[in-house]
């Protein structure tokens, strides 16, 4: 394998049985293939899609769909889909509909490189906050078909990692003009009317919990798991600001989230990294603010559904192989995610580019977005600084509750207020 993933002469081999660690046979000897790709539009990047094409000549048909609908049709719709990008608070309501089946980690290359913070829930050999739904907690299955979580390491996992994030909120500083260092103020009446949450019950109750806390209303045994009491209080403390209006707008996706921002209709809100990172593409002031009480974080990975068999099931393997073989892990890591094997994607990024992203260090010359304009110039420092400093600084993860039903109802009713 070389740095760009496995090639076709790779593939080849591979089919031959030379290539170590590549079971699947090459899809390049057996023709065209196509892989039904489900997931939201995040990590649906025509760049990664035509290096796929050229590299294995495996054609990815992105179907671009909400959270929601991502669980929606893994419960309902195993069918419609090849590949299923789901993030891990996901698959408590996932696991148990049987869709999915156990990945078979004799088929990953990678599998012994994945993060710590995946197989260990640390960073540099420290401990993060496991509260919600932590990967560590889902990552295993007892057995290829269960139904139900493995408590400690197996030969199946649910997911195969792909990337992660410590996230926090957006700002726009040219529009703030002061200093933001607390979660609390995104409810801060300065920002009446310009300030906005995500409109996915499951991570935007985290985001509200976050600001709960941080204006010392309560102290939550775990944020991703809580009491109908705990969901009460929340949606109180939500509905109060909204009725005082101060949010602007309720997002679902990434698109509406950059519009917010990029337009100046919102200067403070929740966000994802790559939508800080367009809106900087686009020439806006925009920050990924740290906070002093830490970031909630999401990670995600590739799934693949029991009726998969055959042909498809040998490319999804070789596609997931070549994902954690550092292409697409570079192209990711230079939209501000984390990739789940450091090692490969390092290898394909160049040291200034690596600093920036992974080091916290000052650009040694111009940081550029995938498409290739200028994000950062010469002498920037990543906002939250280095890896180890914001995956360090985890207090909490997406979640799916034990009380999810009556926190969605009560979610709705929210946003209905």
């Amino acid at each position: 394998m070389d740095h760009t993933g496995i090639g076709r002469r790779g593939a080849l081999k591979a089919a031959a049985g030379i290539a170590a660690g590549l079971a699947a046979p090459a899809v390049h000897a057996q023709g065209a293939v196509s892989l039904r790709y489900v997931g939201t539009a995040v990590n649906q990047h025509q760049g990664i899609k035509d290096k796929v094409k050229e590299d294995l000549g495996i054609t990815l048909d992105y179907i671009p769909v909400t959270s929601d609908d991502v669980v929606r049709r893994a419960v309902t719709q195993p069918n419609s889909f090849d590949i299923l990008d789901s993030e891990y608070w996901m698959l408590k309501k996932i696991i148990p509909s049987g869709n999915l089946v156990g990945m078979d980690a004799k088929r990953i290359k990678r599998a012994d490189e994945i993060t710590s913070v995946f197989l260990k829930g640390e960073v540099g050999g420290r401990k993060i906050g496991g509260q919600g739904t932590a990967p560590w907690k889902v990552l295993y299955l007892p057995a290829a078909s269960a139904k139900s979580f493995a408590p400690s390491q197996t030969e199946y996992l649910t997911l195969i990692p792909t990337t992660y994030n410590a996230d926090t909120l957006g700002i726009r500083p040219d529009k703030i003009g002061r200093p933001i260092g607390s979660w609390a103020e995104l409810l801060n009446p300065e920002f009446k009317g310009r300030a906005s949450i995500l409109n996915i019950p499951s991570i935007g109750i985290m985001d509200a919990a976050m600001v709960v806390e941080a204006t010392g209303q309560h102290k939550y045994a775990d944020k991703g798991n809580m009491t109908k009491a705990e969901i009460d209080l929340t949606m109180k403390v939500l509905t109060e600001a909204k009725r005082a209006g101060q949010f602007r707008a309720f997002w679902k996706d990434f698109n509406e989230s950059v519009n917010l921002m990029a337009s100046g209709e919102t200067v403070i809100q929740s966000m994802w990294s790559p939508a800080v990172t367009k809106v900087r593409s686009m020439g806006v002031p925009c920050v990924y603010q740290p906070l002093k009480e830490g970031y909630r974080a999401w990670a995600a990975g590739f799934g693949l559904p029991k009726t998969l068999s055959g042909r498809k099931l040998d490319a999804a393997y070789e596609f997931i192989n070549w994902f954690l073989s550092g292409w697409a892990g570079a192209f990711l890591n230079r939209q501000g995610y984390y990739s789940a094997v450091l090692s490969t994607a390092k290898a394909n990024m160049q040291p200034y580019e690596w600093d920036f992203w992974m080091e916290g260090k000052p650009a040694a010359q111009d940081i550029k977005a995938p498409d290739g304009t200028v994000m950062e110039k010469a002498g920037a420092v990543r906002d939250g600084g280095s890896f180890e400093a914001r995956m360090g600084a985890v207090a909490c993860w997406n979640a799916v509750m034990d009380e999810n039903d009556y926190m969605v109802r009560k979610w709705n009713e929210f946003i209905a207020a």
